[in-house]
């Protein structure tokens, strides 16, 4: 069982929020997230850093994960996500498939998926300039074909992120306050 926070003023408990920031590798949820996280005072959560030491390995070296290989990973996101009390955060993750998406909505937060979008040209100069991350631009094409996008899924809105980080994060600031 999860504690609910109290708000002064308020008869109903205030549920705690899960912000995911999704999207295909290089289309920018890590640096939305962190600053999304930051400016609304949430805890941050980087999917990646649950990643194995093997998986990381096996994407580096250009193969893409298996729905199977991606079961321990959500399932070390989920157990550090309901550990002790649920609070307030912002996560970055890929969120290809849905039915992976729905264990989320299932943890007892109030839940919104923000869908970062961007034609694949320009996400994958974005991740042409990058450095050290483990993910290789060759497994671009292999991440918009594993996307599932959404549909009838109504917790989940889509920013184009070709334009610039300080109006991608205004729009899901907005989108947040709307929860």
């Amino acid at each position: 069982m999860h504690s609910l926070k109290y708000v002064s003023g308020k008869s109903k408990p205030q549920v705690p929020k899960l912000i995911i920031v999704m999207g295909v590798s290089g289309c920018g949820k890590s640096t939305i997230g962190k600053q999304l996280a930051y400016d609304l005072g949430y805890e941050f959560i980087e999917a990646d850093d649950f990643h194995s030491v093997a998986a990381k390995q096996q994407m580096a070296n250009g193969i893409p994960l298996t729905d199977t290989m991606r079961e321990p990973w959500l399932e070390r996101l989920t157990q550090h996500l309901c550990q002790g009390k649920l609070v307030d955060s912002v996560l970055a993750y890929s969120g290809l498939r849905r039915r992976h998406r729905q264990l989320f909505r299932e943890l007892g937060f109030s839940t919104l998926f923000i869908h970062l979008t961007a034609e694949i040209d320009i996400i994958s100069h974005r991740m042409s300039q990058r450095e050290g991350h483990f993910m290789p631009e060759s497994m671009l094409a292999s991440q918009f074909r594993s996307m599932e996008l959404p549909k009838a899924e109504s917790d989940i809105i889509s920013l184009d992120v070709s334009a610039d980080l300080q109006h991608t994060c205004k729009s899901a600031q907005a989108a947040v306050a709307l929860m």
